[in-house]
């Protein structure tokens, strides 16, 4: 069973290059997933949990069924090596339909969403260096029939880092992987010395901080819902991981390697994650990083005196930038596959003849990311349509069993370890997520349900051009 309705390239078209190896997947998933989440979120999740102990469970919980996903991904992604990850898949299993509506989410407000978000918080951190750039330096103000909008120096430069970016990826797979790994090499040994140095200044001062580590508290039905909340976090943070199946086509021995790097990836992250929340608790008490938002200045600041602190939101600033340039690389990739399907505007279909990569796939995210980062609209875009990512990571994990049933004879050259067992655990708590933020917020979800219901009208147009170009002429 090959791919239901892409579009067969011809001879005279150019290909991707598989010019990925495993340190470059590997570097992927790192890059982009840890951003700016782990030095602010912590704070906030350790605001509903009585211990130490579960909130370092809670980080190794998250890591754990985000390995789930990825072993259930690599499974997808070394059957179908193709670009355009999670997309290929859903439409392999349920149809063109609901991929289109997949990528309708992911286009419109989840991917592009989130690089405006990224973007506007690297240029918050760095603000906080040239004040003047800040998103609190204000250029313009207008007010319209009781609307008000504001232009600020921020929202400028961030839709520039968008831009620069994706001028750098646009000259091939290798510039923007250099640049994601050079990134990536920088972060880790940044965040191997907070954790080494962390460990040496804190052990004395901290080591009571994690007295008692299970301390007697709420029992254990009353503690499941601050850990689902929490749980809730944690899981926003891991996200990014399935970077990797989006670059299929460029993966070198995709088969192996595909597997391989979402593994190793989502073991890096998992490992920073609790290491960097150990450091967060040798730094300070549980009751100090309560609620705390730059939770990782605090203890910084806590550990190695106010420059500590200065230095931290300089590694910040990094890590989202290369964050933002590690999920503007990917993206591009899913829109290239509904383009090639006939189900997107035609010239995200068509690669560079010299870089090989979906240039106008590239400028088109980048093109939309940054209107989102100059309306000021993006993050409740975002919030709103976030949610459907996680039915769309349920619904792909589902299409490992449903695969199974209906292509057995499809070469499989890794298949999920622990299946069935495996999937299943992300399939549960993909929906079970999904559920406490539908109940958390209910207008958010409904609002996010009409975005993604407004797909299937746009899906019937694009559908009925494809047949109208596909006609024979009379």
């Amino acid at each position: 069973m090959g791919p239901l309705s892409m579009r067969p390239q011809s001879p005279s078209e150019p290909g991707f290059l598989r010019r990925l190896g495993l340190i470059d997947t590997t570097f992927l998933v790192i890059g982009a997933v840890v951003g700016s989440g782990i030095y602010m979120t912590p704070g906030i999740i350790a605001a509903g949990l009585p211990s130490p102990g579960l909130l370092l469970t809670v980080w190794l919980a998250g890591g754990l069924i985000t390995l789930c996903g990825a072993l259930s991904f690599a499974e997808l992604g070394a059957m179908y090596p193709q670009a355009g990850g999670q997309y290929v898949y859903i439409r392999e299993a349920y149809g063109p339909g609901a991929a289109f509506l997949f990528g309708w989410a992911f286009f419109g407000f989840i991917m592009c969403g989130g690089l405006a978000a990224l973007a506007v918080a690297f240029a918050e951190f760095m603000g906080s260096f040239v004040p003047v750039l800040s998103t609190g330096h204000v250029l313009l103000r207008l007010d319209v029939l009781g609307l008000t909008y504001s232009l600020s120096a921020g929202q400028i430069v961030a839709a520039a880092s968008i831009l620069l970016l994706t001028f750098v990826n646009s000259f091939g797979i290798r510039s923007g992987a250099v640049v994601q790994n050079l990134l990536t090499v920088f972060r880790l040994g940044t965040v191997a010395a907070l954790v080494g140095l962390g460990v040496l200044f804190g052990t004395k001062a901290g080591g009571a901080n994690f007295h008692p580590l299970f301390p007697s508290g709420p029992s254990f039905p009353d503690v499941l819902k601050p850990l689902g909340l929490a749980l809730v976090a944690v899981f926003w943070t891991y996200d990014g991981w399935y970077s990797v199946n989006c670059t299929a086509e460029e993966i070198r021995d995709p088969e192996r390697t595909i597997p391989r790097g979402l593994t190793l990836g989502v073991l890096a992250v998992t490992a920073i994650y609790v290491l960097v929340n150990l450091v967060y608790l040798l730094a300070l008490p549980l009751e100090r990083l309560s609620g705390v938002v730059r939770v990782g200045e605090l203890a910084a600041s806590a550990l190695f005196g106010g420059g500590g602190a200065a230095l931290f939101s300089a590694l910040v600033t990094v890590s989202i930038f290369g964050c933002l340039n590690a999920n503007l690389l990917f993206g591009p990739r899913v829109f290239y596959a509904m383009a090639r399907d006939g189900h997107f505007f035609r010239a995200m279909g068509r690669l560079g003849p010299r870089s090989r990569v979906p240039t106008g796939a590239l400028w088109g995210q980048a093109a939309w990311s940054a209107i989102l980062c100059l309306s000021g609209t993006y993050e409740s875009l975002y919030e709103y349509m976030v949610f459907a990512l996680l039915l769309f990571f349920a619904a792909t994990g589902i299409a490992v069993f449903v695969l199974r049933r209906r292509a057995p004879d499809v070469a499989r050259p890794y298949r999920t370890w622990g299946y069935p067992v495996v999937p299943l655990i992300f399939i549960v708590m993909s929906l079970a997520v999904f559920a406490s933020i539908a109940a958390g917020q209910p207008l958010k979800s409904l609002a996010g349900a009409g975005l993604l219901a407004a797909g299937i009208p746009v899906y019937a147009i694009w559908k009925g051009r494809g047949r109208r170009a596909a006609a024979p002429p009379r």
